[in-house]
């Protein structure tokens, strides 16, 4: 049940919520907005009629208008919105300290947010959140790296070399190139039966990245651990990464241990305009 609801009081019956509808489920034909029975299944749950509506009429899965946010008056301003993006930095620098829990569940509840092919709603965060799970799980990818390396069962090309690399450095200098000294880890994954999971769990990231960047959080897409991923068939498991999910990225994060000052100098866009 989809539990659609119309407050007659406040509906003006302006047809909004029909016109908006993507499943196209909503009518107007008795003047008030309804929704058969026979229709709810093709319901996206998206939620569209409760933000389209103006005066707060619609209620739909027990959600109440009056709890959503309002959205005129509370816009971000679009030059900080284009300074939040021109300003974003890959950080690989971090103190290792762990950040706040109730931090991290903000920036992940929000980021839930982010859009999915066809409301699927089907992302899964996978969060290292305490820094001493996340050194064990530096220790244990390390450790299966350097025994690849010394079997000389590291792959031909790209992948092999930059895991040769990140060995090296590891045991000759103590230096992390993986993970950064980073105290948090995210991965997204997505069911593969779900419409679009690649993509979905690319925009979800995005999403946690943007969000967390206006919070001063740094963040780091991380394919030298996308790479390891690849060479250490347990690792998946010991994440707990559900066997028929497909991987979107993983992104260290934590709090940055070095400062930008300034946005960086880009463009022009690579542009091509159909005519």
């Amino acid at each position: 049940m989809i539990d659609f609801r119309v407050n007659e009081e406040l509906c003006i019956q302006c047809g909004e919520c029909a016109a908006d509808c993507p499943a196209s489920i909503i009518s107007m034909d008795d003047g008030y907005p309804q929704i058969e029975i026979v229709d709810e299944a093709r319901c996206y749950r998206c939620q569209h009629c409760l933000a389209v509506c103006p005066t707060g009429a619609i209620s739909i899965l027990g959600k109440d208008p009056e709890a959503s946010i309002k959205l005129v008056g509370n816009m971000i301003d679009p030059v900080q919105l284009e300074i939040l993006i021109k300003g974003r930095r890959a950080v690989r620098r971090y103190t290792g300290k762990e950040l706040p829990q109730s931090l991290i569940d903000e920036l992940l509840a929000v980021a839930w947010y982010a859009p999915t092919g066809v409301n699927s709603q089907s992302v899964l965060f996978t969060v290292v959140r305490e820094a001493k799970v996340m050194e064990g799980l530096r220790e244990e990818v390390m450790s299966g790296l350097t025994k690849l390396k010394e079997a000389g069962q590291l792959p031909e090309g790209f992948v092999g070399q930059y895991m040769g690399m990140a060995v090296k450095a590891w045991r000759e200098e103590g230096k992390d190139i993986i993970f950064r000294g980073a105290p948090h880890l995210l991965v997204t994954s997505a069911p593969k039966n779900s419409p679009c999971p690649v993509q979905d769990a690319h925009i979800a990231l995005a999403t946690f990245q943007l969000l967390a960047h206006a919070r001063g959080v740094g963040t780091v897409w991380d394919g030298l651990f996308m790479m390891a991923l690849s060479l250490l068939p347990d690792l998946a498991g010991r994440l707990g990464l559900p066997e028929d999910h497909l991987l979107g990225y993983a992104m260290v994060f934590g709090e940055p241990a070095v400062d930008y000052h300034r946005t960086v100098q880009r463009g022009p866009a690579l542009v091509n305009v159909v005519k």
